[in-house]
């Protein structure tokens, strides 16, 4: 486990715009604040721009409600067309009130409006558009990793965040929706603590650690940073994904 971590936030990237080659823009930031990536590193990268770059975009007005959406919309408070697409995203309804529902995504995890979002994005309020995750991060975490690799011949890991809120504490906090390269979660049972008595359940979320100290220097309004840099972290090296990360419905104690 690492004793010193350097987080850097890497600034002046432009407004992603479908298509961007985010592995290029990320590389152009680092190498205009003269920070070289290096095997071993990680890069926390904002979901909202990974959406962008996908054209995850979608407009409200070719949306047609069904009668479930139209149901909920009052309970909701929110557009029927909107909450049409968090039930498209979704494959459960856990809770809804004014202001949030929230669901099971379809990836897995529990989400207040599956994640979709319409802040910091370009929209008419005469056809206004909304902004989805990731279609797959785990596979986004991939492509930008094997991308960064090519254009900078760097091995790093990948981790793609977004911010939400927790059922039992006020405020948000990031999260790893995709990751690559890594593994997410670490294993600590059966090791002594100060006193040689063997841990008995810890797991430690290092992706989801590493989200949120990330997204305490991106920040969530205006601050424009959407990509982070993280050095000194000690990763270990995996080819598995994010799902270790979710847990299994049977062990759920909170739905």
């Amino acid at each position: 486990m690492s004793r010193r971590i350097s987080l850097i936030a890497l600034d002046g990237l432009p407004e992603v715009e479908p298509g961007a080659d985010l592995a290029a823009l990320i590389a152009d930031a680092a190498a205009a604040q003269e920070v070289a990536l290096r095997t071993g590193d990680a890069l926390v990268v904002a979901q909202k721009i990974v959406s962008k770059a996908e054209n995850r975009y979608v407009r409200l007005g070719e949306v047609e409600a069904s009668p479930r959406a139209l149901e909920l919309a009052p309970q909701a408070a929110k557009d029927p067309r909107l909450v049409e697409l968090i039930l498209r995203e979704s494959t459960e309804v856990l809770r809804c009130r004014p202001g949030a529902l929230i669901v099971r995504h379809r990836l897995g995890y529990v989400h207040a409006n599956a994640g979709i979002d319409q802040s910091n994005i370009r929209s008419d309020d005469t056809d206004p558009r909304v902004l989805l995750l990731p279609a797959d991060p785990d596979r986004s975490a991939r492509e930008l990793r094997e991308r960064i690799a090519a254009r900078c011949g760097a091995e790093i890991a990948v981790i793609i965040n977004d911010s939400a809120g927790r059922a039992w504490r006020h405020g948000v906090t990031g999260f790893a929706l995709g990751t690559a390269g890594f593994t997410t979660v670490e294993n600590r049972i059966g090791e002594p603590d100060l006193f040689g008595r063997p841990l008995q359940i810890t797991e430690v979320a290092v992706a989801d650690e590493l989200a949120a100290a990330a997204s305490y220097l991106m920040g969530q309004a205006a601050e424009g940073r959407p990509v982070v840099l993280v050095r000194g972290a000690r990763l270990q090296p995996s080819a598995a994904g994010s799902g270790a990360l979710i847990r299994p419905l049977d062990q759920d104690l909170f739905r």
